[in-house]
């Protein structure tokens, strides 16, 4: 039997080397896929506790792109995704419309069902006749009015290629909040709205897609089922599908994967997990436009000690990245991130990304309620292999979806981490600890911090001398905690 040596981020140290660059200069954005570009290398889990709609909107703000767990109905990830895609447009293109013929109360309908509160009026030909807004249905009372007479009949339209200053000289000109996008017909395309220019100006670093909209992943899973909520997932416009399993190395796994490339190649298909050379080589063969990377190194993971399986993360990552590397598909580091030298090590190991889920639980944007115990906020963190997480639907992530529920065999803990307050505080820390590891290696980018990255293997009292020691602590910094060593 060859038994071989894998190490992982508390193993090693990254070695200092000569250097040009400043923390401030250094390029830390990245390849999320081949053809979807993040402007700083995070995503948050696809967890029950960690991701919905409010989390992957800041994450996308804030540069990275978040990925809706998949223990919700279809229709409520899907509409978790749109929540996303509409909530900083840019131009929303094929806006919601209306008839001049239709009546307040089928305005009153549709502006329940969308959240939208100003509606272009077209005719049937797609040609814009007017504009309905709350302020001009404000004192209406009769259900039967038509839509004809409450409209505001001077619209002020933009083309699609007017420049954003110019727009929003526009705007302030006639004192209006909507530019509604047109043709040369006057047919309508789009919709401009102050709200989302201004949150674009608030949020200058943000994930966008072509169309000016905050970019988010979905996970699904595999199967017919798994492939039904691929396709409600791409119709509501995630810009990745993650096919999000314990055991990436699976013929299921890529049979899904080569079943969604088919769907549409404008969506980016997203695999795992995995932990070796060769589930990486299969996963990409089988058309997979990125690999997660991670088999048991999240803290709230038993995988390793339920089933005894895993490779530690250090080792899995660099060898997944070493495979995928003629290919030119990137590799995303899922699990066991505890600080950002961890974020940094897990880059320089190979990786383009890093995927979290502890390091953003507890946060003010994460799903579920904060509760007060022995006098501190917390919030709950669970496993998606809990006991749970797998009765409300993640079963089938870890092969066990027709098991009884009191025969599940769990692969993970429910817990709780403390109120963390707003993620923006956690990103900014991790990304300025990335920063600060390129200026100590000399990396201006990530692709150098790859190729200039070496380690050093330490010892137990070589992770003693790193961590604090011989002082008591008095106040706690906001990037460093003994609890997570």
């Amino acid at each position: 039997m060859k038994i071989r040596q894998a190490i992982t981020f508390d193993d090693v140290l990254l070695q200092p080397g000569a250097s040009e660059v400043l923390p401030a200069d250094v390029d830390v954005s990245t390849l999320l896929t081949k053809t979807i570009p993040l402007n700083i290398p995070l995503l948050s889990a696809a967890m029950d506790t960690v991701t919905e709609a409010r989390l992957a909107i800041a994450m996308a703000q804030a540069g990275g792109i978040g990925v809706i767990h998949r223990n919700l109905s279809i229709e409520q990830q899907a509409g978790e995704v749109a929540m996303v895609k509409k909530y900083e447009s840019g131009v929303v293109m094929n806006p919601v419309t209306i008839s001049p013929d239709a009546t307040l109360g089928d305005l009153q309908e549709l502006k329940k069902r969308t959240g939208f509160s100003g509606i272009p009026v077209v005719e049937k030909n797609g040609k814009v006749v007017g504009i309905v807004t709350n302020r001009d249905t404000r004192f209406a009372d009769d259900p039967n009015e038509k839509v004809a007479s409450l409209m505001t009949r001077e619209v002020v339209t933009a083309q699609m290629d007017m420049a954003p200053g110019d727009a929003r000289r526009l705007l302030h000109k006639h004192r209006i909040e909507r530019l509604v996008i047109v043709d040369h017909d006057g047919r309508c395309l789009g919709l401009l709205t102050v709200k989302d220019m201004d949150k674009a100006a608030v949020h200058p670093n943000a994930a966008k897609d072509g169309a000016g909209r905050l970019r988010v992943a979905a996970a699904s899973t595999v199967g017919d089922a798994g492939f039904e909520r691929t396709l409600a997932l791409i119709e509501a416009g995630a810009d990745a599908v993650v096919i999000d399993t314990a055991h990436g190395h699976s013929i299921s796994v890529a049979e899904a994967v080569t079943r969604a490339k088919k769907i549409s190649n404008a969506v980016q298909i997203i695999a795992g997990n995995v932990a070796t050379a060769e589930a990486t080589k299969a996963l990409i063969d089988a058309g997979a436009d990125a690999v997660k990377v991670g088999i048991g190194p999240g803290s709230i993971c038993t995988t390793r000690i339920v089933a005894g399986v895993g490779v530690p993360q250090l080792t899995a990552i660099e060898q997944c990245a070493t495979a995928a590397l003629a290919s030119g598909i990137p590799i995303i580091a899922d699990g066991g991130i505890k600080f950002s030298g961890d974020f940094a090590k897990a880059l320089a190991a190979g990786a383009s990304t890093a995927m979290m889920g502890s390091m953003f639980a507890g946060t003010e944007e994460a799903p579920g309620e904060v509760f007060l115990y022995q006098g501190r906020s917390y919030k709950a963190y669970r496993g998606m292999g809990s006991l749970g997480a797998m009765a409300r639907g993640s079963a089938d992530r870890y092969f066990q979806k027709d098991a009884a529920a009191e025969k599940l065999v769990p692969e993970g803990i429910e817990g709780q981490v403390p109120f963390k307050g707003p993620v923006g505080a956690i990103i900014h820390q991790m990304v300025g600890g990335l920063r600060a590891a390129m200026g100590y290696v000399g990396a201006k980018d990530i692709a150098e911090l790859h190729q200039k990255a070496e380690f050093v293997q330490i010892t137990g009292a070589g992770l003693n001398e790193s961590h604090v020691h011989d002082v008591m602590m008095t106040r706690e910094a906001p990037n460093y905690s003994l609890s997570r060593g």
